[in-house]
């Protein structure tokens, strides 16, 4: 019986307001609340109030037979809490079903995989410490980042103590292999691997509205024509796309809702098919063989690899500005700075900065607060050049700047003083002035 692994990847960014040079080193606020909220009710409107009711529904009509595992960002669960707190009420609803697995993720869905193992294992334990206050599970799972995979990453994974990962089936990878199947890190056999059927994944998450697709329109009983049709061999279909296929990528006015009733159904009225989450396909199925990924791969585009965040020369720029104050955040104890430094490295600030053109890779365009890679390049840079002015004040890098952190410090107390001596002045100057006599009645 081959198991049917379905996985839905939850996430929002913080996006940032139009920040000018002449902001710098004078508004410390960065977020554009309006669109943030904007974005996050239209979403839950669109596809997780609806998705979370429908699964809701599956769950129990079909008696827990239908499973589905989630891979909520931080930033996602914090804006719930500001904007939407009854989408957040409605994961918590699916979580006491026991149906629901919550993966692990980095909590800012960051790339700091890539660059900061330190701060990696901060973002990750702060995640499922998240995870845990409001779902009651500790993650066993790990889903990193845009899939963002390699052996070294595994390997760190591996060593935070989870038993299985999730990433693309990459054909640069796999070659004649098929992703049907349980693998290992190629560097710690203990990590098993999950790896992403893209073909079957992007079925539903790009295709499946479109008009000119050759397979339009796809119905549950033609999808599960295609897994019945898998060599018998093969043990698992990995089906792991963004949450936001369901109502607002695919409109329900496309069918999406209901194909998504149909193919539960009829998965668990089938005596060959069966869904599982991650961790239960971890523990029943036997892994074989190790899958190598000596360079990292992602989801993204048809390349499968880093470029549509770390592909040209702003991006790269960006990114290592950013984790070079990576040691000085590690002293500061600041909550605001570290609520921005978060925020600051949100996977979704260094897409916005793409110059690639695609069609897998379009998938946040219609989310994109700029109008060009560039204008999100100096937004970005002016946000982190005030960001680093506030941490210099509190965490200087060297002698001079802590010279002139203490300096500013002086000015700006300097500045206080003077400002209450002149309320004080003003005070006194005010009690000072003759009052005029008053009128005489009868004249």
């Amino acid at each position: 019986m081959k198991s049917i692994c379905l996985s839905l990847q939850v996430h929002q960014p913080f996006r940032f307001r139009r920040y000018r040079f002449f902001d710098i080193g004078n508004d410390h606020y960065y977020y554009d609340d309006y669109s943030n909220d904007a974005i996050l009710q239209r979403v839950a409107d669109k596809a997780y109030l609806p998705g979370n009711k429908l699964l809701l529904k599956l769950i129990d009509k079909l008696e827990g037979q239908f499973k589905v595992s989630f891979a909520i960002s931080g930033t996602a669960l914090e804006q719930f809490e500001l904007y939407a707190p009854e989408v957040l009420e409605s994961f918590r609803d699916l979580a006491k079903t026991g149906c629901v697995e919550f993966l692990s993720e980095t909590y800012s869905h960051s790339l700091t995989s890539l660059k900061d193992a330190a701060t990696f294992k901060d973002q990750v334990k702060q995640h499922d410490e998240r995870i845990f206050g409001l779902f009651g599970q500790k993650p066993q799972v790990f889903r990193n980042t845009e899939m963002i995979y390699s052996n070294e990453i595994g390997e760190l994974v591996s060593k935070m103590g989870y038993k299985a990962m999730l990433t693309e089936g990459a054909k640069q990878v796999l070659g004649w292999k098929s992703p049907n199947f349980l693998y290992v890190n190629a560097l710690n056999p203990r990590l098993k691997i999950l790896m992403r059927n893209f073909k079957l994944s992007d079925d539903l998450a790009f295709r499946f509205s479109n008009g000119n697709w050759s397979e339009y329109p796809l119905t549950a009983e033609k999808f599960i024509g295609w897994l019945n049709k898998l060599e018998k061999t093969e043990e698992v279909v990995n089906l792991f796309l963004s949450y936001e296929s369901f109502g607002e990528r695919q409109p329900a006015e496309s069918g999406i809702f209901e194909f998504l009733e149909a193919f539960a159904k009829q998965v668990v009225k089938s005596d060959e098919l069966a869904f599982a989450t991650p961790a239960e396909i971890v523990e029943k199925l036997q892994p074989i063989s190790v899958v190598n990924v000596p360079e990292s791969i992602s989801w993204a585009d048809e390349e499968r690899d880093l470029t549509a965040w770390l592909g040209n020369g702003m991006q790269k720029e960006a990114f290592n500005k950013l984790y070079e104050l990576s040691s000085r955040m590690k002293r500061c104890r600041d909550d605001e700075l570290l609520k921005d430094w978060n925020y600051l490295q949100v996977s979704d600030h260094f897409y916005y900065m793409s110059t690639k053109h695609s069609l897998d890779g379009s998938q946040n365009r219609s989310q994109n607060p700029f109008d060009s890679p560039y204008d999100a390049f100096i937004n970005y840079m002016n946000v982190l050049s005030d960001f680093k002015m506030r941490l210099n004040a509190l965490v200087p890098e060297n002698e001079t700047e802590s010279e002139i952190a203490i300096l500013q410090r002086i000015i700006e107390e300097k500045d206080e003083k003077l400002k209450k001596l002149e309320a004080d002045l003003n005070r006194l100057q005010t009690a000072k002035k003759p009052r005029k006599p008053r009128a005489k009645k009868g004249k």
